[in-house]
């Protein structure tokens, strides 16, 4: 059985593990160019980690700039089989208040700049969406997230806009008659290229802010949202710390690792050789 190791993509605050021992950075290049960062390895309690900070060191990446090819192949690559992505995001509702912490079940992509799949340019896969984050990741969170005195919401729309912008108030109001439930800008395509990649990938969403939609509530501004990433990062690294402990979920369930399997067609004798080269980490057993 593949020996897992826990990838962990740390968004807006959140760029290191400081509690991670055996540490080695790692620099790659990957088909898709680098990633936005040097992955760090270490380990957390006998559980092997992967660290890469989403907007690069020192936040020098816009949502829209990030590498998301690039980051979720690096990782695949080094042999990650799970991912967490911590990201912070505006809520769209009143019940999930800053410092929530939310585990979206679905995703409205409204991304409209951003390379989308890794199947292009002579081969073509149709991979399952439906239910964009690993059920069983997020199963596995949220009962640690519940041990916590920290607030754990189950589900919710995760509304992914372009950015890097905040929202109109119109686009805000949009958004919750759709009935979204956190707004941010970075789980796609990062959730889409994941599934690809067979990887059980989930997002823990930490609120900063009520976007610009609440009456009652300040309009979102950068200062605001900085204003409660400190507690939001300690949730993350606290989750992080807890999953290293009680260890990660079985793949045999979930399907994530299987998702390949029937979507790739492409004939195999088209498929060129250069997509075979491209491809050959993701391809393995279904090269055709």
């Amino acid at each position: 059985m593949l020996e897992t190791m826990l990838g962990v993509i740390g968004g807006s605050g959140l760029y290191d593990l400081p509690d991670m021992t055996a540490v080695e950075s790692r620099s790659l290049t990957t088909p898709f160019g680098d990633p936005s960062s040097p992955v760090v390895m270490g380990e957390l309690d006998g559980l092997r980690i992967a660290f890469l900070a989403r907007h690069g060191r020192g936040h020098r990446l816009n949502p829209t700039e990030i590498p998301y090819r690039a980051n979720v192949w690096a990782l695949r690559e080094l042999g990650v089989t799970h991912v967490l992505s911590v990201s912070a995001v505006g809520s769209l509702q009143e019940a999930l208040a800053p410092r929530t912490a939310v585990l979206p079940d679905q995703v409205i992509d409204r991304t409209v700049s951003r390379p989308r799949t890794y199947f292009e340019d002579g081969i073509v896969a149709h991979v399952g969406l439906a239910d964009p984050f690993c059920m069983n990741m997020r199963r596995t969170i949220l009962d640690l997230g519940q041990q916590r005195n920290v607030p754990f919401h189950d589900g919710g729309t995760y509304v992914c806009i372009e950015g890097p912008q905040f929202s109109t108030r119109a686009e805000s109001q949009l958004y919750r008659s759709w009935n979204g439930a956190v707004i941010g800008m970075t789980a796609m395509p990062e959730a889409r290229l994941a599934r690809e990649a067979g990887l059980c990938y989930a997002t823990m969403a930490m609120v900063t802010d009520y976007d610009v939609w609440h009456d009652a509530e300040e309009d979102v501004t950068v200062e605001m949202v900085l204003k409660v990433l400190h507690d939001n990062i300690e949730t993350g690294r606290a989750m992080v710390r807890d999953l290293a402990r009680s260890g990660l979920p079985s793949r045999e369930q979930c399907g994530c690792g299987r998702a390949l399997t029937a979507a790739i067609v492409t004939a195999p004798d088209a498929i060129s050789d250069e997509a075979r080269r491209r491809l050959g980490l993701l391809l393995g057993e279904h090269r055709g």
